[in-house]
């Protein structure tokens, strides 16, 4: 048994590991980094990069579909190559993996140590049977996991995650998705207009992230103009029939329906990966799902040692949150016992369907939360509909929603859906971290014609609507859901 004594050890060897590896790196050099799987990145490997390979094969096809809107027809049906699609998705997905493994490369061999880590004691770790470590120092990166109902096994290897999907070697004739949330979103949609048959299901009648159910009910009405998507589905039969999954659901209508599709992708969400880390040999504090409780400015755990980054902390499983918490837990390990909080951005989240949808700062369902007592939040929108350059490129579908505070004309959030909003939630998320009014940002330049006016629209009518001035902000201040 080999026996290490080192400042810090981080569990993880994905963005949030490698992350905090270098930024622990910066205050001492005694740092190991602990992986049992591949080295390298979800996002890189099976998550955002080789989606929106996927996305833009299929955005390719829909742009031909819509060309006779403009008065342009192409002659002959378009031949949509299953095996060149895939070849170049996962052909450009390695090249990515590439650079992060490159990166990978570089960091010293004795600094990587194989195997999965479990805990003995609060500062003690075993790496499968072959090494000891006493850490001064932990930190927890080691991740999600795709999450399922374990009544699906049943289905074999019909049943898949989104990672199968980007090891396929050409493109089904039918699918089912069970999860419209950002994962079964992108790739559904994507399959759809790649011609493969898309059925979706969903239960509690979520669509994507969303929480603003006049976005939502606008989300699912258009995505259900592409393919069938009930957000609160009823399915009373789903079970493996020779190479395909017999399923039987209730319509929107009540009425059942029988279907047989080629596979079941489940994308029903993600678990943090600590289940296996033996935490019950720690003291640490647990939430309800079993992942350690941590300051979101420090990631720090109630074990002042231990500190936990990425999708393992269970709070924003985005990519660019996990490179933030990342690089403050890895400079809070490297720099221990100070501890200094770090920057964290304003939310920003965007799913990569068409329209898109994203959302920024605070959600509806949180504002309402807050002010459900004083009504002391206000709600601007717009239509894209008819918005001008939206219409120009044919692209006029979506619906965005601004929040601002009465009494300080705050900009608090947005909710949206539209073309390429992408843009324009970056735009609000930098307003909304420089805690920007609705006033000011009407201030700023707005080009013409842009996507971007109707914006500016959707400002101006939650402008129309607040009531600003001392008396109101200080009746907002003692709002009970303060």
């Amino acid at each position: 048994m080999k026996e290490l004594s080192v400042d810090v050890a981080v569990i993880g060897g994905g963005t949030a590991g490698l992350g905090a590896y270098r930024a622990a790196k910066r205050s001492t050099p005694s740092v190991v980094m602990i992986e049992g799987g591949p080295f390298g990145t979800t996002c890189a490997r099976v998550g955002c990069m080789p989606s929106k390979l996927l996305i833009a094969a299929a955005e390719a096809v829909h742009q031909i579909e819509r060309a006779p809107g403009f008065g342009i027809h192409p002659q002959g049906e378009t031949l949509i190559n299953g095996r060149e699609v895939m070849d170049r998705v996962k052909r450009e997905r390695d090249r990515f993996v590439g650079f992060v493994l490159e990166g990978v490369d570089e960091i010293p061999a004795q600094d990587k140590i194989l195997g999965y880590a479990r805990f003995i004691d609060n500062n003690t770790l075993q790496i499968d049977d072959h090494t000891r470590i006493q850490a001064k120092r932990i930190v927890i990166a080691t991740g999600s996991r795709p999450s399922w109902p374990a009544v699906w096994n049943n289905l074999g290897e019909r049943l898949l995650i989104n990672d199968d999907v980007f090891s396929w070697d050409d493109l089904p004739k039918s699918i089912a998705v069970f999860g419209p949330g950002v994962i079964g979103l992108e790739i559904g949609q994507a399959l759809h207009r790649l011609g493969v048959k898309v059925t979706m299901f969903g239960v509690g009648g979520g669509v994507g992230p969303l929480t603003d159910s006049v976005v939502k009910e606008y989300a699912n009405k258009t995505l259900n103009e592409e393919f069938y998507l009930d957000p609160d589905a009823k399915v009373e039969i789903m079970q493996p029939e020779g190479n395909h999954v017999f399923i039987r659901y209730l319509d929107k209508q009540g009425n059942p329906q029988d279907i047989l599709v080629d596979y079941v992708l489940a994308a029903t969400g993600r678990r943090p990966n600590v289940d296996n880390l033996s935490l019950e040999n720690t003291s640490l504090e647990l939430d309800a799902r079993g992942v350690p409780v941590a300051d979101r400015l420090t990631m720090q755990t109630s074990v002042s040692s231990i500190f936990i980054a990425g999708d393992a902390s269970n709070q924003l499983p985005l990519l660019h949150e996990a490179s933030d918490q990342a690089r403050i837990a890895g400079e809070n390990a490297g720099t221990f016992p100070e501890i200094n909080p770090g920057l964290r951005r304003s939310s920003l989240s965007v799913v990569f369907s068409d329209p898109q949808i994203a959302m920024v700062g605070s959600t509806y369902r949180a504002l309402n939360q807050r002010f459900s007592a004083c009504g002391c939040f206000e709600v601007g929108e717009v239509s894209f509909e008819n918005q001008g350059r939206s219409r120009v490129m044919l692209r006029n579908k979506g619906i965005l929603r601004v929040y601002a505070e009465q009494g300080t004309g705050l900009f608090l959030g947005a909710e949206m859906m539209g073309p390429d909003v992408e843009h324009i939630a970056h735009l609000l998320a930098w307003a909304h971290q420089q805690k920007m009014t609705i006033d000011q940002m009407l201030d700023m330049p707005f080009y013409h014609p842009v996507i971007e006016e109707g914006l500016r629209t959707a400002l101006r009518d939650v402008q129309s609507k607040l009531k600003l001035g001392h008396e109101e902000a200080e009746r907002c201040q003692r709002c009970p859901g303060e």
